[in-house]
């Protein structure tokens, strides 16, 4: 979450290369293609969700994921683990056994901030740097079991520091161009854009107007969403997080944070609570179209009559069992907000939660080697 700003910077977009320049701009492929010795496709890749269909579809055959719990924190568990399903070649890269993991064909222990050198952009454009204080304990670096895999895979990277690919980004991204660490060290940080007219960076951008006039507006049609409450489900069920949980939860459920949240809870308003016979702490079951699992109620007025919440941190509820595949139409982002869903009393586990707890136990067996 801290380095949002410099994932989105280097394109972690399917349709952008480092620097926010579209893939089809051949001026800037073309800078890429020279110092990387490739050809480009001028077509932009896929988003995740995008990847998990051409995964159900048989177009999509390989992924690696670094740092990222998808299984746990993407809608429509059902469709996500199928997606992993499908593919031939999962690879995991993490500091622990998420859940996503067990869908790997291949785990790569990862590193921690205090394992390795590089930086962190914040959303001021701030390069922050991270020096490690302690060897890695996988033995390499996130940077450098990637670099591993690269150079397995024939690409021939000979990368021996960071501060080289630092120099990679000044080569081949305009807003980079003055950036090093040496000055990131000398200043403490740098803001971008840093050039030759910035060579200290830019506290403050568009000084002296905006590179396009005043600005541009651009209005777009309101869509509603698609999902729609009715007789099979009436309420609707938003989820979140919970300040002493991160997330899904993969670091800070290991920890003793989990005394103020040891639970996943659907919390409901006591008149929607009234009518089905649920009384606090009860096991409830939460159904949509999507799927349905099983968790205990917390009865409180903190929602609203109708609307029914709850967090996403712990794997064996499984929340986003629920939540369905809808998104926005230009981002796809997940529609997490929006979700009806039926509420009633549980006797037990639903079907998918007794299969997920099943594949653990089988996922996670550990067998020593000879």
């Amino acid at each position: 979450q801290n380095n949002v700003q410099g994932s989105c910077d280097m394109g972690s977009f399917p349709h952008e290369l480092p620097g926010y320049r579209h893939v089809s701009d051949d001026t800037a492929r073309h800078g890429f293609e020279v110092e990387w010795g490739v050809t480009l496709d001028p077509e932009p890749g896929l988003r995740i969700p995008n990847m998990l269909d051409a995964a159900v579809a048989g177009d999509f055959k390989a992924i690696y994921i670094q740092g990222e719990d998808i299984l746990q924190s993407d809608p429509d568990t059902h469709h996500v683990a199928a997606g992993l399903a499908e593919m031939d070649c999962v690879i995991v890269h993490d500091l622990f056994l998420n859940e996503t993991a067990r869908y790997a064909h291949v785990f790569l222990p990862g590193s921690t901030f205090l394992e390795k050198d590089g930086t962190f952009t914040n959303a001021e454009r701030r390069i922050n740097p991270v020096r490690k204080v302690m060897a890695a304990k996988a033995g390499l670096a996130d940077w450098e079991a990637t670099q591993a895999l690269a150079n397995a895979l024939g690409a021939g990277w000979s990368y021996t520091h960071p501060s080289e690919i630092m120099d990679e980004i000044a080569r081949t991204t305009p807003a980079f161009a003055g950036v090093t660490y040496d000055l990131i060290d000398q200043m403490g940080s740098v803001q971008w854009p840093c050039d030759d007219t910035h060579p200290q960076g830019s506290p403050v951008m568009h000084e002296d107007g905006f590179v396009r006039g005043s600005g541009r507006f651009i209005r777009t049609a309101y869509v509603a969403t698609e999902e729609r409450t009715g007789p099979r489900f009436p309420l609707l069920l938003t989820t979140g997080r919970i300040l002493s949980q991160y997330n899904v939860g993969a670091q800070t459920r290991r920890t003793e944070n989990s005394v103020w949240h040891a639970e996943d809870r659907l919390e409901i308003h006591p008149h929607d609570a009234e009518t089905r016979g649920i009384r606090d702490g009860d096991w409830v079951r939460l159904a949509s179209r999507a799927g349905e699992t099983s968790l205990r109620a917390t009865i409180t007025d903190r929602v609203s009559p109708g609307v029914v919440y709850t967090t996403f941190h712990h794997p064996d509820t499984q929340a986003n069992v629920v939540t369905t595949d809808n998104s926005d139409w230009a981002t796809n982002c997940p529609e997490y907000k929006v979700t009806a869903v039926q509420v009633g009393l549980s006797n037990g586990p639903s079907d998918w939660q007794e299969l997920y707890t099943a594949q653990t136990k089988l996922t996670r067996r550990v067998e020593a080697a000879e």
